[in-house]
């Protein structure tokens, strides 16, 4: 005697409804044996459900079903091959869409994510792109994500995390040195233009973060990594201080304050004056700190000490130099 398929409650069979549907959207023609095995129910189970999606809609503006206001099947097909074939939706394609170039941003972006490390199920980030695609209200321009010089890096630290090996790689400190570093990568993190790996390292003893531009010569060693991202605590803002930072004192507009959060050190004394934000910031060289100011034209002004005023100026000067 065949077994009989144990009901659903409601709630369970709200749900199991409302991913059946979107399923079978995304697949214009799909067997019942299919179904149910992606779903891991019985054959019969999902025959039930299919009739009753046929006997749901939404009524229209005379409170009574018309023609066009149910969902609709090829019965034909389900009856006799055991096939389903949506024929007719309700309400799902009046759901708002994405504009095509709303759908290319994201795109975009989800391309960008599938290069980074702890993102390794590419097939999920792939099917949704494509889900994006067919779901916009036109078709997306055509995008692709500019390859970088830290593409490679950003490939092979993929490839250490995904065999549980260290890295080694030299690394251009603040003080213009090379040191060569064997880490544990943890996290791959960007700010702005700039991409950076926390990693913990076997030199240093400690979490250390690293800029991906001033890696060179990386490569994958065949010792077993001592900690993973689940074995240690990692701080919540990208830089750590040190004994060795400078500290510089900076006006900057109140906008734009928030995105030097991660700069100010713990303790310091902000005022206002004259409508601007007088506080401090941290950087390990003025390298540094020429960088953090060119992102910020016009909303931030190197107050002291008078050193950094002059290494700021004397860059912005060279630089305005050469459009001559």
């Amino acid at each position: 005697m065949a077994e009989r398929a144990q009901p659903l409650q409601a709630q369970d069979k709200l749900t199991f409804l409302l991913s059946l549907v979107p399923y079978l959207m995304d697949h214009d023609r799909v067997s019942v044996a299919e179904v149910a095995t992606h779903f891991g129910m019985k054959p019969e189970q999902i025959r039930e459900a299919v009739r009753l999606i046929g006997v749901s809609g939404i009524p229209g503006e005379t409170s009574a079903y018309q023609h066009g206001d149910l969902f609709d099947i090829s019965w034909d097909d389900f009856e006799e091959n055991d096939q389903i074939v949506l024929t007719n939706r309700v309400a799902i394609e009046d759901a708002p869409r994405f504009s095509a170039r709303e759908a290319a941003a994201l795109i975009a972006g989800l391309q960008y994510l599938s290069a980074l490390p702890e993102h390794a199920d590419r097939a999920a980030i792939a099917s949704l792109m494509a889900k994006l695609s067919r779901g916009a209200s036109a078709a997306p321009s055509q995008v692709a994500v500019e390859s970088t010089d830290s593409d490679a890096t950003l490939a092979l630290i993929k490839q250490s995390v995904a065999s549980g090996v260290q890295l080694e790689f030299d690394y251009l400190n603040s003080r213009g040195e090379f040191e060569r570093r064997r880490v544990d990568p943890l996290r791959i993190e960007s700010l702005d233009a700039d991409w950076y790996l926390r990693a913990w390292c076997h030199l240093r003893e400690a979490v250390r973060t690293f800029r991906l531009d001033r890696i060179s010569n990386p490569a994958i060693t065949d010792r077993a990594i001592s900690f993973g991202a689940e074995d240690v605590t990692l701080p919540e803002t990208l830089f750590e201080g040190s004994a060795d930072d400078l500290i510089v004192t900076i006006e900057v507009t109140p906008s734009a304050a928030p995105l030097l959060a991660d700069y100010i050190p713990d303790g310091a004394v902000t005022t206002e004056r004259d409508g601007l934000l007088r506080t401090s910031v941290r950087v390990s060289h003025y390298h540094g700190l020429k960088r953090l100011l060119a992102s910020m034209p016009g909303v931030a002004t190197v107050v002291e000490p008078p050193e950094a005023r002059a290494a700021v100026a004397e860059w912005a000067a060279a630089g305005a130099a050469r459009y001559e």
